[in-house]
């Protein structure tokens, strides 16, 4: 992943309109006999996004597939091969509409203890809502729950502080004392290393800021999607030079859930598009499944974001 270089000059804009190209492809060394993927490469149609159009191309063709959603709602497509192949392409290609979100009001927030205490079991029945963001309290496979996470962000989470305004007094902490660097992690690198030695990609600081949120006690999610990113000026936008990008999603009890991009200290808005949420990357991988065969291999990903005019057209940088 390369460091975003976000525009967020959205004064008067109400929607942003995108292609996006995702393209993934293995090279095996040596033959794959059987195959089951599960990719989440559909983008999920939410309040703030609309998908006109998806098209997801595999070569080899896979022998059975199937669309669906997975637990948390998002589009799911399972695909399963039974005959050897060496090579393994997914193409997704898709057309969408961001739209302006409501201004949320950080200080109109809960303070952050009792928006915890209603996520808390009290021997009644939680509303819908609150069940529902109360699995995003705990740990998951990336996010460990731990005092290092709760003591970093102590100072963040001071006594009645409105739930909003401590997560982003938690998301400038991160953003202000961590570096982007795209060779300092890899997936599986534990979060108390990126802790520790202060580097990471927008994975990392999406984890580590999850761990920090439920080690306090609040419940929150990990996004995934894409981000609109700017060449260096004069030059033309670079086809796969993009990424895919992660943030983190609250639950505040007043006002929904309410993201924050802590990779770019900002709330996300008209150049994030959103692709699937989940605990953590682990619920949501673009493409991950087991195989038999095989041999050594590393994923070729390349993504493209492209800006639209109102009638389809390609935008120019």
């Amino acid at each position: 992943m390369s460091k975003p270089q976000v525009i967020n000059d959205e004064a008067e804009v109400k929607l942003a309109r995108y292609q996006v190209i995702h393209d993934t492809h293995y090279r095996y060394s040596a033959p794959v006999s059987l195959a089951q993927q599960l990719a989440h490469l559909v983008p999920r149609d939410c309040a703030w996004q609309v998908k006109h159009q998806c098209q997801l191309e595999v070569s080899p063709k896979p022998c059975m597939r199937h669309d669906g959603l997975d637990v948390f709602g998002n589009p799911l497509t399972r695909l399963v091969f039974e005959r050897p192949h060496d090579t393994l392409k997914v193409s997704a290609q898709m057309r969408l509409d961001v739209l302006a979100r409501p201004a949320a009001v950080l200080q109109d927030s809960p303070a952050w203890e009792d928006a915890c205490a209603a996520l808390s079991y009290s021997g009644t029945a939680l509303p819908a809502d609150l069940l529902d963001a109360s699995r995003f309290r705990f740990q998951s496979p990336y996010v460990q729950v731990k005092h290092n996470f709760a003591k970093y962000s102590a100072d963040c989470f001071v006594p009645r502080r409105p739930l909003l305004l401590a997560v982003q007094a938690l998301m400038n902490k991160i953003f202000t004392e961590f570096t982007f660097d795209a060779v300092a992690t890899q997936v599986a690198t534990p979060l108390l290393q990126v802790l520790q030695e202060r580097r990471g990609v927008c994975q990392d600081f999406a984890h580590l800021m999850l761990a920090c949120l439920r080690s306090q006690g609040v419940a929150a999610r990990y996004v995934s999607g894409y981000l609109l990113t700017q060449p260096p000026p004069g030059q033309p936008r670079l086809i796969g030079a993009d990424a895919s990008h992660a943030w983190v999603s609250v639950y505040c009890p007043r006002q929904g859930w309410v993201d924050f991009d802590p990779t770019n200290n900002i709330r996300p808005a008209l150049e994030h598009i959103t692709l699937a949420w989940g605990r953590d990357f682990a619920d949501v991988s673009p493409l991950h499944g087991v195989i038999l065969g095989g041999g050594s291999h590393d994923p070729d990903v390349q993504v493209t974001v492209l800006p639209l005019t109102e009638d389809g057209a390609i935008a120019q940088a």
